[in-house]
């Protein structure tokens, strides 16, 4: 979907979004302006405080005073807004958008990104090139590790120091931008975004193999797809700007990195440890406070002297405090929820897999991680929506409320649907679909007048199969012509290697009658005609293929 929408317009809409977060940072140390929001006296605003309420914290009614709203703005507006849109728009849609990732590619674009010495380049030329990090390096390997342990850092500061003070709010937001700027200038492409950023586990999450409205990348006809970068050349036309900064690029193919990396154990930790750290960070407001009014009714996001607790009791249940101080309340509760939905999910894996053994259901090891990883992020999608954004979404008429709410639900199932039924061995036979109709239309055969008025692109890859079957003057020299070309685009972009070609492209041989035997001579040509084919299809995919 936003894939398709051109650079200069998407650049213009990151440029003012970026903006916007800049000017609500600035709001966070000095905002004289919204304060009268929340003047009791102001009987037109939502925002106003009840002067006679109390939201008792630990039993003790909360001090409150007028406040500026930048802060509430951010947590229960703009960051449930982003999930909202990760699932439903997909991960293509909010990297082309984010603010963040704009931010971290301002070195390359202002050209003061370092770059490596000089090298030739494939044209003979010199050039300079983008340093990238290296595959075989440390973040390279453990990045999902770092990311995951950033976010369960960045919600346990906000649970201690950011969440209600504003300047120690501001502090942080900046540090992060900073942080984005610094690994622009050290590392090519969106290594931020890949490498670094608290926020990317939770796009993985989110998004799955696709979100509800992306378009597929395998079955593009652009050789630009989704979110992968791009620049725009004084003529107006697009081109690939990609370095290469990460393989499988989920920027380039989202559902083809999903399934590249979905055995990793990192994956498991990710999608199994989430739950349990969104579970624990919004419960804790209610086993701190010992009442759901001090999230729900959003005190917590102007709560004075928020520093000032940090050696406070951390628990509050029951009516007793328990004398752990908030400061090591706050990351033992998170870690220890995190830790207990991982080993929850890691067992009912095992035991899913032990039940479809038992029953032999078919199912790869693959698909039912798959599976699991799928009903784990519409649980936490829907458990998230429980509680986030309610302190704005709670000002709203009651009406309103339930529409928000059923668009939650809808939008979560209708993923759920979309996702449940993927695999990997259809995300493939889906990409040779789209090679053979490119092969088919090279054809000199007049296609068209046989599909009554349809044309390649409206078949469905069953259809396609089966119309290279049946097609009329698809001699058998035409039929090799296809098959060998199929396997040509099949080799250069990595989707299959000579060892697993056979197996692969059973289904496709099979339609269009090519032998097994058939097979090993056609790839043995390919391979001598040019056999820096077969050399790429031992790489792992990159952008260098596309």
């Amino acid at each position: 979907m936003f894939s398709a929408l051109p650079e200069r317009l998407l650049h213009n809409i990151r440029m003012m979004l970026t903006i916007g977060w800049i000017l609500l940072i600035i709001s966070l140390f000095y905002d004289p302006l919204s304060l009268a929001l929340t003047d009791p006296n102001n009987t037109l605003s939502p925002l106003r405080l009840d002067a006679n309420a109390c939201i008792k914290v630990q039993g003790e009614c909360l001090e409150e005073a007028l406040y500026p709203i930048g802060a509430r703005l951010f947590w229960a507006t703009i960051v449930p807004a982003s999930v909202f849109i990760l699932l439903v728009f997909g991960h293509d849609c909010w990297r082309r958008i984010c603010p963040l990732s704009f931010l971290s590619q301002l070195p390359a674009a202002l050209g003061l990104q370092r770059r490596q010495k000089w090298s030739p380049s494939e044209t003979g030329k010199r050039r300079h090139q983008p340093i990238n990090i290296k595959k075989d390096a440390w973040l390279a390997r453990n990045y999902l590790y770092l990311q995951f342990s950033l976010l369960y850092f960045g919600l346990c500061v906000r649970l201690l120091f950011v969440n209600s003070d504003r300047w120690a709010l501001g502090s942080f937001l900046l540090a992060t931008i900073a942080a984005a700027i610094a690994v622009g200038f050290l590392y090519g492409g969106k290594s931020w975004c890949n490498y670094v950023c608290p926020m990317a586990p939770v796009q993985r999450i989110y998004t799955g193999p696709r979100g509800l409205l992306t378009r597929p990348a395998h079955q593009e006809k652009h050789r630009i797809s989704q979110s992968m970068c791009r620049t725009v050349e004084p003529t107006g036309q697009e081109r690939s700007a990609c370095v290469g900064c990460q393989t499988p690029c989920i920027d380039i193919d989202a559902e083809r990195s999903y399934w590249e990396t979905i055995e990793q154990p990192d994956r498991q930790l990710l999608y199994y440890g989430y739950p349990g750290l969104v579970f624990a960070f919004y419960v804790y407001y209610y086993v701190y406070a010992g009442n759901w009014d001090y999230y729900f009714l959003g005190a917590w996001t102007h709560e004075e002297h928020q520093l000032a607790t940090l050696m406070h009791p951390g628990f509050y249940l029951m009516g007793t405090a328990i004398p752990i101080p908030k400061l090591v309340a706050v990351p033992l509760f998170l870690g220890l929820c995190t830790v207990i939905s991982y080993v929850f999910g890691v067992r009912l894996e095992k035991a899913y897999k032990a039940h479809a053994r038992r029953h032999n259901r078919g199912l790869s090891n693959q698909v039912i991680r798959h599976r699991m990883f799928t009903l784990f992020t519409f649980g936490v999608f829907n458990l998230f929506f429980v509680f986030g954004g309610r302190p704005m979404l709670g000002l709203l008429p009651l009406s309103l409320q339930h529409i928000f709410n059923a668009m939650v639900v809808l939008s979560s199932t209708l993923w759920l649907h979309r996702t449940w039924g993927r695999s990997p061995e259809l995300y493939l036979r889906e990409k040779l679909t789209v090679y053979l109709r490119n092969q088919l239309s090279r054809l000199e055969i007049n296609i068209s007048r046989f599909l009554g008025g349809c044309s390649l692109e409206d078949l469905s890859p069953s259809e396609v199969y089966v119309l290279a079957k049946v097609l009329p003057g698809f001699t058998r020299e035409k039929r090799r012509q296809v098959y060998i070309g199929v396997m040509r685009e099949a080799l250069s972009e990595g989707h299959i290697n000579g060892a697993s070609s056979l197996e692969v492209l059973q289904n496709l041989r099979l339609q269009l009658e090519i032998s097994d035997q058939e097979h090993q001579q056609l790839l043995t040509e390919l391979g001598i005609e040019n056999y820096e084919l077969l050399q790429a299809s031992k790489k792992v995919y990159s952008g260098a293929f596309i």
